[in-house]
């Protein structure tokens, strides 16, 4: 029921004329050097050593399309007794870090003395995080430390998929008057762990846009993936919806990293990654794209929903092994079967599903209901 309510908003606010006019923004390309599309933002998640920065960032800027270096100073984890950064001294890493490679630096702030922190070390862009966005006190508090500087500031969506939400942090940053802004789509958190770290919800990101033209909005494949594998698939899908660009986490040892170790990849893979995306020059049609993003949206919801029922339903042909294991009951039971298979595979005829479809499927299932009685059997 939560999930068809969700896709109702989506539907309401992809088709709502209503559109945001009370920002000011900066193109991108007029405060940052564009040139080698697509623009990309690159480093650890985490600054750990001044060692490992360092190479990482020697590396990276070998990469014409990287202009960006990023590392986590200070890191939300879940559980406190997980690496929470380094701190202020990583600082001091980044700014010899842009010293001897010429790429600006980007760091997550999620307090005041953050901000200061950046500030005094002459940070060129700051970011706000995903756990930070999604309580407007906290996004309060930093717009109010930024009033008068003139910094860009990059905000992450939150956590939840709602976009006013992440319209309402970009507007409190802007009235402050911080004007260079860009919006970073990082994926939102589902409760269903399927194939992504965090849902991409296309159509979100789309719809950002269209509240806010003119706003820039990069993908951060790294956070919608969780893996390396997924990486390239999702990079392509960013820069087919016409995103400015992209951040990518890198590591010189992604292996040994200390915060997630499976998502970032060496400098020399993103070179790789970099050179397998297609740029495609036409522009796409945003409604089109938001059409099929929502349907397809729906898609993945009910597979999660259609593989929680089957492992439901091989649960219950746990107990039913262990019942018969218990009361010397052979394992199948022809007439059961045949009861079973012809009513729903009526059924299935009836509500569309064509016969040899049918067919495939309740042989795969019954085989593997099978397969799960044996193993309690021996």
């Amino acid at each position: 029921m939560a999930a068809t309510f969700l896709l109702l908003d989506l539907f309401t606010f992809t088709c709502s004329k209503y559109m945001e006019k009370q920002f000011d923004i900066i193109p991108l390309k007029d405060w940052l050097p564009t040139d080698n599309f697509p623009f990309v933002i690159s480093g650890p998640c985490s600054a750990e050593t001044y060692d490992q920065v360092l190479e990482t960032a020697v590396q990276l800027a070998a990469i014409p399309q990287v202009k960006v270096f990023r590392a986590g100073l200070w890191k939300p984890r879940t559980r406190p007794s997980t690496f929470e950064g380094v701190g202020e001294i990583g600082l001091e890493w980044l700014t010899e870090a842009r010293k001897q490679t010429g790429l600006l630096t980007t760091v997550e702030v999620a307090r005041p003395e953050h901000v200061e922190a950046c500030l005094k070390h002459k940070v060129d862009i700051l970011w706000l995080g995903a756990r930070t966005v999604v309580n407007p006190f906290s996004v309060q508090e930093l717009a109010e430390v930024l009033k008068g500087v003139d910094i860009p500031v990059m905000v992450k969506n939150p956590l939840n998929p709602d976009v006013s939400l992440w319209i309402g942090a970009i507007e409190r940053l802007n009235k402050s008057g911080i004007r260079k802004l860009v919006a970073i789509h990082r994926g939102f958190y589902y409760y269903h762990h399927a194939l992504y770290r965090n849902q991409p919800m296309w159509e979100i990101p789309i719809e950002l846009q269209r509240r806010i033209p003119g706003l820039p909005v990069i993908c951060d494949p790294s956070h919608i993936s969780g893996c390396r594998e997924l990486l390239l698939p999702v990079s392509q899908k960013a820069l087919d919806l016409e995103m400015a660009g992209l951040m990518i986490e890198t590591h010189c040892s992604p292996d040994k990293a200390l915060t997630d170790a499976h998502q970032q990849i060496t400098p020399k893979e993103l070179g790789g990654l970099i050179a397998s995306l297609v740029v495609r020059q036409c522009k796409g049609d945003m409604e089109f794209e938001t059409k099929l993003e929502i349907l397809r949206r729906e898609i993945d919801k009910m597979d999660a929903e259609l593989l929680d029922i089957l492992s439901k339903r091989m649960k219950i042909v746990g107990e039913i092994g262990q019942y018969k294991k218990e009361n010397n009951i052979t394992i199948l039971q022809i007439q059961r079967w045949s009861d079973i298979f012809y009513d729903r595979l009526n059924l299935g005829s009836r509500i569309g599903l064509s016969r040899e479809f049918l067919l495939q499927l309740l042989q795969i299932i019954h085989e593997e209901s099978i397969r799960k009685q044996e193993e309690i059997m021996d």
